[in-house]
């Protein structure tokens, strides 16, 4: 098995430790923030992208069959499914795609979907791009989360919502949700003519016991589907911007084409597709290797929480490596960022970002950085808790 190397961030100009003057208005903070890992790539990406530097050249790349290949290889052997090469487009980021999506998809002030907490660019995309959000919240019952479906469909009814943003396994709360679940809220939006978008990202990063279900893959909805995932969370490729929209319906990828082609971003950069390729095609044991330390990370967290802190809510992680957690019991939402931020040094991301006030009591935290950091994060909110309890 790939051994899973830690490396310390700092001063590599690196956004999470490096850059957090724009988001806290200061730097020096412990960073459990941003969703990228702390750990080196896996070994056979180092190695692809060693030898093409080695080659010295980098002008216009020709992205190889071996490429579509590899992530067709993935999904049927991780996932279940067939993705056909025709199917997949390229996009730099899965942020970038839905905002595209919601720009050629719909018309301004057309209503749009979330269910809510959820990763806030889903918010900004709809708000952006002068479409007019409309959030269904999830049901919190003792921190598990589930879909309120006549909430959702009631509020498609009365606003007339054009699309839905879906995040599957879903940011920040963690659910993978099950293929009765997925069914449901497409049969709700093939009822009332809603498209949907499914960001897939943290599709590899299920915890034992649970498995992440494509949305695609469900197989009578791609007339109102798109599809969007990326290696970036899985083996931690952020910089390469190179993530993979799949579109299954001919008409549909011709609207994407041309938007595509409106705009001229066609294709990424080679690094980012030469970095994917081996990922995909040989970072399978190094995925095993963070899923064991991601375990490690959160049984720590829940377990220190729980007999610290018994009034602390820590949802269950079904999925990703973002932990989400309700300080509501001890710290009221009005002094949650000065707590966080001044008396435990912590840079997060916090709960109003994900959709309001009514989640201001909640943290997201990114347990994807070694057990040392994460226990510097968790004990820093334990210590002061105790030893000073709001």
């Amino acid at each position: 098995m790939e051994e899973l190397v830690y490396l310390d961030r700092r001063n590599t100009n690196c956004g999470k430790w490096d850059g957090q003057t724009g988001m806290f208005g200061e730097e020096g903070l412990h960073a459990m923030w941003v969703a990228d890992m702390d750990f080196k790539v896996p070994a056979c990406v180092r190695e692809a992208l060693k030898r093409y530097v080695e080659e010295g050249v980098f002008g216009y790349y020709k992205v190889p069959d071996t490429y579509y290949q590899a992530f067709i290889d993935w999904e049927e052997k991780h996932h279940g499914y067939k993705v056909e090469k025709s199917w997949i487009c390229f996009s730099p980021g899965v942020v970038s795609a839905f905002n595209w999506i919601v720009k050629f998809m719909t018309e301004p002030k057309d209503a749009v979907i979330v269910t809510t907490p959820v990763y806030y660019p889903f918010l900004d995309a709809v708000k952006n791009n002068d479409r007019k959000l409309i959030t269904s919240d999830l049901v919190n019952t003792d921190g598990e989360y589930t879909i309120d479906f006549e909430d959702f469909e009631q509020k498609i009814v009365k606003e007339q919502v054009k699309l839905f943003i879906l995040c599957s396994p879903h940011n920040p709360v963690g659910r993978v949700w099950k293929r009765e679940e997925l069914t449901r809220l497409f049969e709700i939006c093939r009822k009332h003519q809603v498209f949907v978008i499914s960001d897939e990202i943290h599709q590899d990063l299920t915890r034992e016991g649970y498995t992440h279900v494509p949305s695609l893959s469900i197989g009578e909805y791609h007339d109102m589907m798109i599809s969007i995932t990326a290696p970036s969370k899985t083996f931690n490729l952020a910089g390469g911007q190179n993530s993979i929209v799949v579109i299954p319906d001919e008409k549909i990828r011709e609207k994407w084409d041309q938007f595509v082609k409106g705009i001229r971003v066609l294709s990424g950069n080679a690094f980012g597709y030469v970095a994917a390729e081996a990922a995909y095609t040989g970072g399978e044991d190094w995925l095993i290797s963070l899923s064991a330390q991601l375990d490690e990370n959160f049984r720590y967290l829940k377990d220190t929480m729980q007999a610290k802190l018994p009034g602390v809510k820590v949802t269950t992680l079904q999925g990703t490596y973002l932990a989400w957690i309700d300080l509501g019991a001890y710290v009221p939402a009005e002094k949650m960022k000065e707590f966080v931020q001044k008396k435990c040094r912590l840079a997060v991301d916090y709960g109003d970002w994900f959709g309001g006030e009514r989640f201001a009591t909640f943290i997201r935290m990114n347990l994807a950085t070694s057990l040392e950091n994460v226990k510097i994060g968790v004990d820093a909110i334990v210590n002061n808790l105790t030893v000073d309890p709001q």
